[in-house]
């Protein structure tokens, strides 16, 4: 088996709050890292780039040890072939695009020349070879996201660091740059790192997902595997499903209070059920029959989402469901209505915990 590009065991320990992540990521992979705000998400990526040295574990890139405490070994950020891109850029504002790039070839010896040279070879690919001479303050948002790309990818880096890469761009220079960040990534030949917070940027970029909650690592897998079965209720509510832990006994998932899910899956044993918003049904009275997934719910708040109005219910079942404009209309849903609720057995997923 080939051993990861990067290796590492991240330990960091910063006024009451220890991040201790596992890492590995192989050439030509893309990783991102998810979790909620304060989970450590950013202290791993500064450790990786040498911001935060490590306060036990270790960090080797290409079989090279960066970082590591037992032994003393710590090889301070310049000296790594790290390439990173910040949240705001950090475009230096005195410096032209092109001199902006050829900053850190400069770094690494390159001669003046050779470096300018370089920048321009990476704005012309990043699709801005005709700002080359224009300052931080000329370009716009997009333009300058793309600046600090090629100045991290100029270096020939093995690890490429993104921190929130798209956050500050509006919705639409997000969707056009989004496109081409995913083909710059695909075209790196070394191992990627990125943080978001958006769950799409994250599906359209990175090859794994790993998801930190209160620095530890609470699942990871592919795209299909993280968004098809949450482990959590933050992995849950950022891919709009709705989660909840029982035990299951065939085609049913029992929960608190005699309330059980119907599940197109058969299981016995702990399990996680989950469905999404749009499998919940709403009614003014309670349905007819004795469904045990039928129950009785208050309405704690209505919000727009998409084409649907999203209804968040507490009681019994804390859950969300996603009604039609017309439906919500006809059940004049306000905050702190009774309704009865159902979940449709076809729409409803489990899998062991």
């Amino acid at each position: 088996m080939t051993p990861p590009l990067l290796d590492g065991h991240l330990v960091v320990d910063r006024a009451g709050f220890r991040l201790d992540v596992r890492l590995r990521v192989a050439a030509g992979e893309v990783v991102a890292l998810l979790g909620p705000n304060g989970a450590g998400k950013t202290t791993a990526l500064r450790a990786l780039a040498g911001l935060h040295p490590l306060t036990a574990g270790w960090l080797r890139l290409g079989g090279v040890e960066l970082d590591r405490p037992d032994a003393r070994r710590f090889v301070p950020p310049e000296r790594r072939p790290v390439g990173m891109v910040f949240q705001d850029y950090l475009l230096f504002p005195h410096l032209t695009a092109r001199d902006n790039v050829a900053f850190g070839p400069r770094r690494q010896g390159l001669p003046r020349r050779a470096a300018r040279a370089r920048a321009d070879r990476w704005l012309d690919r990043v699709g801005l070879a005709g700002y080359a001479g224009r300052r931080p303050r000329q370009i716009s948002g997009g333009q300058a996201q793309r600046v600090a790309l090629a100045r991290a990818l100029a270096v020939h880096p093995t690890l490429l660091l993104l921190d929130e890469p798209l956050a500050a761009l509006d919705a639409r220079t997000r969707l056009d740059t989004r496109a081409e960040l995913h083909r710059h990534l695909t075209d790196h030949a070394g191992a990627a790192v990125l943080v978001t917070h958006d769950p799409l940027d994250a599906l359209a970029l990175a090859d794994r997902l790993v998801v930190v909650e209160d620095g530890r690592v609470v699942q990871e897998g592919d795209a299909s595997a993280v968004t098809t079965r949450p482990r959590t209720d933050y992995v849950a509510r950022l891919v709009g499903l709705n989660l909840h832990r029982g035990r299951a006994d065939g085609h049913l998932v029992h929960l608190a209070d005699g309330f059980a899910v119907p599940t197109a899956d058969r299981l016995d044993g702990d399990a996680f059920v989950v469905f999404p918003p749009t499998a919940v049904t709403l009614h003014p009275d309670r349905p007819g029959g004795d469904a045990p997934h039928t129950w009785p719910a208050t309405v704690a708040g209505v919000h727009r989402h998409g084409d649907h109005l999203r209804v968040r219910l507490t009681g019994l079942l804390d859950t969300a469901a996603d009604v039609t404009p017309a439906v919500a209309a006809g059940l004049r849903l306000l905050p702190g209505q009774q309704v009865w609720a159902t979940v449709r057995a076809a729409d409803a997923r489990a899998y062991p915990t």
